[in-house]
């Protein structure tokens, strides 16, 4: 059965669909697959995707949490882009599939923004609302 791909008549879809789903570089380069989606449920908003990257057969994979703005879908290919070289993606910051960050932390989440190089969406309008203790 065929993947559902974003498209025009399909801008919204499924998680499900796009986990799994191939990451390339704008060299053509595999840079892994989507693992998860982070969401913000307070902004309503993908934080990250969790992409799968290196090891052998899932075993020894690093996991990357990649701002969604530094992703576009080549619908074309039915893949992801991620327009960093294959070296930059091995140096960023990772984590085991046994040892997430805590990626509700700001602190966290703009680093990982600064070094792709994108604007943290919490800080575009109005910016992130915290919870009541």
């Amino acid at each position: 059965m065929k993947r559902a791909v974003l498209s025009v008549e399909r801008p919204v879809i499924s998680v499900s669909t796009l986990t799994g789903d191939k990451v390339r570089n704008d060299q053509n380069e595999d840079l892994g697959k989507i693992h998860d989606l982070m969401i913000d449920v307070e902004h309503g908003r993908i934080a990250y995707a969790v992409l799968s990257f290196g090891g052998i057969m899932g075993m020894g994979d690093k996991l990357f949490a990649i701002p969604w703005s530094s992703l576009r879908v080549d619908r074309e290919n039915e893949c992801m882009v991620l327009d960093v070289p294959k070296e930059r993606l091995e140096a960023a910051p990772g984590f085991s599939k046994d040892d997430w960050p805590d990626m509700a932390d700001f602190r966290w989440g703009g680093s990982i923004y600064e070094y792709y190089e994108q604007e943290p969406y919490w800080t575009v309008g109005e910016g992130p609302r915290r919870r009541a203790s």
